[in-house]
């Protein structure tokens, strides 16, 4: 057996370890420890022990993928069969887009893979797991033998790709985000893929993330239940995903507003894909706030209101200044429901948790002198899996409730 670093670690931290959280933070680790990033060493904590890869930088500095055996290729290869298989439902569903992996959801800490029809594509989130791609690309190959093609977002370098803003050349010229062949053919600029039914056109290069926001997908489909006969408004429409499942459930009329370049025809070039394209959706390329403002101070008021922004903190010491935005912006949405009608909010925010959420909801009716009932609550999907251990990976929060008038 090869021998690792060991690093022995507070007595303190050893429940935690023990009942499976994957991260010690720098603070937590001794001083005197100098490796670089990518090694893999034991952990010890008292009669705790583990292995974990280790990163020189951030504040994160061990995340931890065993407590029987230091982590090898058939060790790797396991924990992608089990991903894979925990997705079938989704594939025998017919979807063709799905996270194969979500990092500390599946044992595979820094780590996020994404499917896209016939092609997967990598993220690490530090500089560590950016030693494990190439192996991890292998492995896909081999779980999956029908992949045309594995390849990285950002880049293995020196920094996580998380941080990165990438504007290396696509195919054809096209402005985006580097994308790097790990195996196989390299991803062609556009993916078309199958999400119950409705068919999304996936630009890899130009997206943000890996191209469409996966983990709405259950409450994309809740939202096209409650659109029948109703005018909708959705809020940070990125290429239409709330709205295409709206005009399939039968909405009169569908406004999407989000303020990024090039939205407003990603989304019509999805209309069309679905046949959807019938007179019924209007897109305003437009700040969200600024147009509820508006809206809200016209009297515009539609029967059902949908809010995904992005997320307002990146950081534990952020999550103040984030509910405070998520009431702000809950209010607005508020004062442009008709009564009775419905508010569809989401939060994917990971400082702010489901409790947190609730009252920022509560605050927002309070500043818009409304009355939420809530009739639905969610989180994410079957392939963003959250260990109970891990708070952490339990980020998104979606609520569906009745906006009424205080009496």
């Amino acid at each position: 057996m090869v021998h690792l670093p060991e690093i022995v670690l507070p007595a303190f931290l050893r429940e935690r370890l023990a009942q499976g959280h994957p991260w010690v933070y720098r603070d937590h680790v001794p001083p005197n420890v100098r490796l670089p990033s990518g090694v893999w060493v034991a952990v010890r904590c008292g009669a705790w022990r583990g292995y974990a890869l280790w990163d020189a930088e951030g504040p994160i500095a061990l995340r931890i993928f065993s407590t029987r055996r230091p982590p090898d290729t058939i060790w790797l290869r396991d924990q992608l069969m089990r991903a894979w298989e925990l997705r079938a439902p989704l594939r025998a569903a017919g979807i063709t887009a799905y996270r194969w992996v979500f990092g500390e959801g599946d044992g595979l800490p820094g780590i996020t893979i994404d499917r896209y029809g016939d092609f997967a594509v990598i993220q690490a989130y530090s500089v560590g797991a950016c030693t494990l791609v190439d192996e991890v690309a292998t492995m896909l190959a081999r779980v999956d033998p029908t992949l045309r093609g594995v390849a990285l977002r950002g880049s293995a370098g020196t920094r996580p790709a998380a941080y990165e803003d990438h504007r290396d050349a696509a195919p054809d010229g096209e402005s985006g985000a580097r994308l790097r062949t790990l195996h196989g053919e390299a991803p062609p600029r556009e993916v078309v893929i199958t999400e119950h039914g409705i068919r999304f056109a996936v630009a890899l290069y130009a997206a943000q993330k890996t191209g469409l926001f996966l983990d709405q997908r259950e409450n994309r489909r809740f939202v096209e239940g409650l659109a029948v006969g109703r005018t909708v408004l959705n809020c940070f429409a990125y290429t239409g995903g709330f709205a295409l499942y709206a005009l399939r459930g039968g909405a009169r009329r569908v406004v999407s507003v989000d303020s990024g370049k090039g939205l407003a025809a990603a989304t019509r070039h999805n209309l069309v894909l679905n046949n959807l394209d019938d007179g019924r959706h209007h897109f305003e390329t437009a700040d969200c706030f600024e147009l509820l403002e508006q809206y809200a101070a016209s009297g515009e008021r539609f029967d059902l209101v949908i809010l995904d922004p992005p997320s307002f903190a990146r950081r534990k010491e952020s999550r103040f200044a984030a509910q405070r935005a998520y009431a702000r912006l809950n209010a607005l949405g508020m004062r442009c429901v008709v009564p009775g009608g419905l508010l569809a909010t989401a939060s994917c925010t990971t400082q702010v948790g489901p409790e947190a959420f609730r009252e920022a909801l509560a605050a927002a009716g309070a500043i818009a002198d409304r009355r939420l009932q809530i009739i639905h609550e969610a989180g994410q999907p079957l392939d963003h899996p959250a260990p109970a251990h891990f708070p952490e990976g339990r980020y998104l929060k979606f609520v569906v409730g009745r906006v009424e008038e205080r009496v």
